[in-house]
């Protein structure tokens, strides 16, 4: 090799070492200290040893306004590339906040586009570690349109392949929308934070005193706007949920799940669940025990545990087949739907039937909310989203009728009428237009005003009489709107043997552009 040959790789060499160190030791150290890994250790830790391949590591920015000439890092303030988790093709990017604060410039932008083309063109997911201050300043409207190039591969990758995105620091303004259109957000407890309009913007013009935490830390968007799905306490604990996510996912739209490998029996019975419905109408109990009791293993991966908690909803293997699962949840607000439920269901609802996820549904719904709150928020609207992406859905639905399932609710919640597949009901079901003691209030009406200081003996005995009739399964199952009434303790082996019968399921909606959700 000759001296220039080995001068050149050298100088390639040095390039790639500035590259690896970003901002500089001291910035790393900063970042370590606020609780937060470097993103190339984050992308370490997230593949599998060894499978990282980086693309761009030697991209500039071209900024030469304001100083940024003399200025110039490779990479550009973000980590692009590709790899495998559990032995699966995935790409990502990682916004390196050691360097010019992880801002977004045009050339930064570039990377970011470049790696999600990658993803739809090799169907593989794509993940985006967040962790940036926002645009770039200095490049003004070249870094605003990057975010819009950003966005519009995020709309267009949606329904094609998974996008998951984690919030590792902050992320505001513009930033923001890229998480939003993608499937599923996790952040980081006491580090990360989403707004559109940070606290000092928010003092000036409304004069509210908020911090970042309450305006838009982890909690807030967990519990209170349901941005974020997950919440996680620290970097290593995020990589590791996002890892657990993707094994129930398929790699796009074209594949199924990757199956699992449990041994747990499919013809498994659970006694417990005979005995888990109270016999009395109005007692609680926690759908989450029945949902533990028929999946593989006991696993099951809930996605917005902390918002909405009259509707659970996440991932779960039955017969190592991969299920999304829908549920009421009658220990809070009676399993009741409201507008944060219809959301959180349609939402949910919509992303398993885009990839090829069958849904199980356990209902146990009293109705809609009742409330002028309700009512002015739109529950018109946000419940038929429910109701829209249940009946547009194709891939496999299996529904089981717990205990109530009345009015309107009924219709929503995945009944026989929206094309679901396989319906089943517990003898304790109760399917009707609305619950005994309501109806016997608008049926008997004027026998009940008749009977005077004798209303109440009256009212206990239509309630009996609507109850015997009318409150039970039998009535749906005569005109086919329920397939079977089951013991509960058989759940499991009922719903291994109907997803069994609908692995090969084919079915479509009118040809169209697209339907119009009531957004």
């Amino acid at each position: 090799m000759t001296h220039g040959r080995a001068e050149r790789i050298e100088e390639l060499q040095r390039r790639l070492a500035a590259a690896e160190l970003g901002g500089g030791q001291e910035r790393i150290d900063r970042q370590h200290a606020a609780g937060k890994l470097t993103a190339r250790e984050r992308v370490e830790l997230f593949l599998d040893a060894g499978s990282f391949v980086e693309i761009d590591a030697l991209v500039t920015h071209r900024c030469r306004d304001f100083g940024m000439d003399k200025v110039s890092i490779p990479g550009d303030g973000v980590v692009c590339g590709y790899g495998t988790v559990d032995g699966r093709l995935v790409y990502l990017f990682a916004q390196d906040f050691t360097v010019f604060g992880g801002s977004l410039s045009e050339t930064n932008a570039a990377k970011i586009c470049k790696v999600m083309d990658l993803a739809v063109e090799n169907g593989a997911p794509v993940i985006g570690l967040n962790d940036s201050g926002g645009a770039r300043i200095q490049e003004g409207v070249a870094s605003l349109g990057g975010y819009a190039d950003i966005f519009l591969r995020n709309t267009l990758a949606s329904g094609v392949v998974p996008q998951i995105s984690a919030i590792l620091g902050p992320c505001a303004g513009g930033a923001v929308y890229s998480p939003a259109i993608t499937d599923f957000i996790f952040m980081v407890e006491e580090t990360s934070y989403m707004f559109v309009t940070g606290p000092e913007v928010i003092r000036t013009v409304t004069h509210e005193e908020v911090t970042k935490e309450e305006l838009g830390g982890a909690s807030t968007h967990a519990a209170k706007s349901g941005v974020c799905h997950f919440t996680v306490a620290s970097d290593a604990a995020c990589l590791a949920a996002i890892r657990e996510l993707l094994s129930y996912l398929p790699s796009n739209n074209l594949d199924d799940p990757p199956p699992g490998a449990s041994d747990d029996d499919p013809n498994r019975e659970s006694e417990a669940l005979n005995t888990l419905v109270p016999e009395d109408p109005n007692k609680p109990y926690d759908i989450k025990q029945l949902i533990a009791a028929v999946v593989d293993d006991g696993k099951f991966l809930e996605v917005h545990a902390r918002y909405a908690r009259n509707l659970v909803v996440g991932f779960a293997r039955i017969g190592n087949r991969s299920v999304g699962i829908v549920a009421n949840q009658p220990a809070w607000l009676a399993g009741v739907l409201d507008i944060d439920a219809s959301l959180k269901g349609a939402r949910f609802v919509r992303f398993c039937d885009a990839f090829n996820i069958p849904l199980i549904t356990f209902e146990d719904v009293p109705g809609f909310l009742p409330g002028t709150n309700q009512e002015y928020g739109g529950i018109i609207k946000h419940g038929a989203k429910l109701l829209y992406a249940y009946a547009e859905a194709t891939v496999p639905k299996i529904t089981v009728i717990t205990r109530k399932a009345y009015g309107g609710a009924y219709c929503v919640m995945s009944s026989k009428h929206l094309r679901t597949d396989a319906n089943f009901a517990y003898p304790t079901a109760e399917i009707a237009v609305m619950g005994p003691e309501g109806a016997v209030n608008v049926l008997y009406r004027r026998e009940l005003d008749e009977a005077g200081g004798g209303a109440s003996r009256v009212r206990a005995e239509k309630v009996a009489e609507y109850r015997a009739k009318f409150s039970n399964p039998y009535i749906a199952a005569e005109r086919g709107f329920v397939d079977a009434i089951i013991e509960p303790r058989r759940t499991r082996p009922e719903i291994v043997r109907a997803l069994r019968q609908l692995g090969a399921k084919r079915a479509s909606v009118p040809p169209k552009k697209h339907g119009n959700i009531p957004l």
